[in-house]
C-alpha cells in the first residue's frame, strides 16, 4: 500500500478556469465532451487535479494550432495517447 507524502491540491472550477485562461463555461463544455476529467469533492463540486491543467493546455494547442473543433480534438488526443502507449511497448520490447 502506498501513501501520498503531500496532499495534492485540487482546483475548483473558478480557480481552474483562471489558471488555464479558459472561461468557466468553456471548461464546462470540455467536461461535457469528455475532454477534461474533474473529480468531485464531498459536496459533489468539481475539483481539477494539476494534471488537468496540462490537459487543458494540450486541448488549447490543438484547437488553436491545428484549428480543430472540440469533437476532433477528442479523436486526436485518443490517437496521440495510443501512439504513446505503442512507443512505450516498443521500447520495452527493445530491452
Amino acid at each position: 500500500m502506498t501513501y501520498a507524502l503531500v496532499r495534492v491540491e485540487r482546483l475548483d472550477l473558478d480557480s481552474y478556469a483562471r489558471v488555464t485562461g479558459l472561461h468557466p463555461q468553456a471548461v464546462r463544455r470540455l467536461v461535457a465532451l469528455g475532454l477534461l476529467d474533474p473529480g468531485t469533492d464531498a459536496r459533489g463540486e468539481w475539483r481539477f487535479a494539476p494534471s488537468q491543467v496540462a490537459a487543458a493546455a494540450r486541448i488549447q494547442r490543438l484547437h488553436e494550432g491545428l484549428a480543430l473543433n472540440y469533437a476532433a480534438i477528442g479523436v486526436v488526443i485518443d490517437l496521440l495517447d495510443r501512439i504513446d502507449e505503442l512507443e512505450a511497448a516498443l521500447r520495452d520490447l527493445a530491452r
